[in-house]
């Protein structure tokens, strides 16, 4: 295939990248096959439900919901709907301003983490970690937490970009 413009960009950075994005999906599909397979939710719920558990009283607002589990804002409504049904989580309207509502963890969504994590837990282990020594995961966290830093304020910046469009 031949593209219009050449990016200067080069050819060990794109392999990095090729070689990342087909692990992590072809990672993701395994773990969510086991889960699949063990009768559990996916892990856009784990996400969800674990921002949900370390967030300070265990609630969050919905933007910052969205924001923690990397969700576009339509996704996130979608899956409180199918969360809140299954009595994982509650909706609250804040105290301060009853236009803003708050995404609240239940018992029974805390239990589900429980159920998930041993699952999660050992896709984790067979799927990625199998395959680096402790010195290889230390550079990796190191590497890849160094552009999960960097891609901070531009995903603020798409979620206020996308709250404004709805408002």
């Amino acid at each position: 295939m031949v593209f219009p413009m050449k990016p200067n960009l080069p050819e060990t950075h794109l392999e990095a990248w090729r070689r990342y994005y087909v692990s992590f999906w072809r990672i993701f599909a395994a773990i969510e096959a086991d889960l699949q397979a063990a009768g559990l939710p996916s892990l856009s719920w784990y996400d969800a439900l674990y921002e949900l558990y370390l967030a300070p009283g265990r609630h969050l607002r919905m933007s910052e919901l969205a924001r923690s589990a990397l969700l576009s804002r339509s996704g996130l409504t979608r899956l409180v709907d199918k969360l809140e049904k299954e009595k994982l989580i509650e909706r609250k309207s804040c105290p301060k301003d009853g236009r803003v509502q708050h995404a609240v963890l239940t018992e029974q969504g805390v239990e589900m983490l429980r159920k998930i994590w041993p699952v999660y837990r050992a896709g984790i282990a067979k799927y990625f970690a199998a395959h680096l020594n402790e010195k290889e995961a230390r550079e990796f966290a190191r590497t890849i937490g160094k552009v999960a830093t960097a891609m901070e304020p531009v995903c603020q910046k798409a979620v206020e970009a996308e709250a404004a469009k709805q408002a």
